[in-house]
């Protein structure tokens, strides 16, 4: 399993980068990171802006690997540049099979929903597998090789594009995480979130 953590936007609601705003004794990007670790990831990688020396600065001093930063020299078209940056990344080690598109701004889900999220995939592997939580599908997104392969030459302009072209390969794990509708794009997002979430 390959992981992409979408660290590439402006953050511009927030008024400041969301992935530096502390959660859990770190960072939202050291948290992310620290999730995916404890899931057994085989490879963890960081979607960045060129030259965003305060994400890069975050990323040193949680020793990061500067190998598995992926640049996206156009952050400005959005967030599907960033995950066709990471299709196109040649950087991936060998043997992956599949692959987690983990929002920056999704700190508060459950590890065990991931882990449940995880191991629901392992059961449909060939399968493109979203979370959903009343009826409602969110992320992170998981794709086998075929549909990640897909994303290097899609016409598709966004992920729900994408996926909305490949419905017939997509299965639904159901979770009760409520965190799965929370948006984290406001500082009154991030107060009213972090009141809730122990430990935060």
């Amino acid at each position: 399993m390959g992981v992409i953590i979408l660290g590439a936007g402006a953050s511009s609601r927030m008024g400041q980068p969301k992935l530096l705003l502390p959660w859990d004794g770190t960072t939202i990007i050291g948290h992310l990171i620290r999730q995916w670790q404890a899931l057994d990831a085989a490879q963890i990688t960081v979607v960045c802006r060129p030259n965003d020396e305060p994400i890069s600065g975050e990323l040193d001093r949680l020793g990061f690997p500067r190998k598995n930063r992926i640049f996206n020299p156009q952050p400005e078209r959005g967030m599907f540049s960033s995950i066709q940056c990471a299709a196109h990344w040649p950087g991936w080690q060998p043997g992956l099979t599949s692959w987690v598109i983990v929002l920056g701004d999704q700190p508060h889900l459950h590890s065990e929903t991931l882990r449940n999220l995880v191991a629901f995939h392992a059961r449909h592997s060939n399968a493109i597998c979203q979370p959903s939580h009343e009826g409602r599908a969110g992320h992170p997104v998981l794709l086998p090789r075929s549909a990640f392969e897909q994303l290097k030459n899609t016409d598709a302009q966004t992920l729900k594009t994408f996926l909305k072209q490949n419905d017939a390969s997509i299965v639904k794990c159901p979770v009760t995480d409520p965190g799965l509708a929370l948006d984290l794009d406001t500082p009154e997002d991030y107060k009213r979130i972090t009141s809730k979430t122990p430990g935060t």
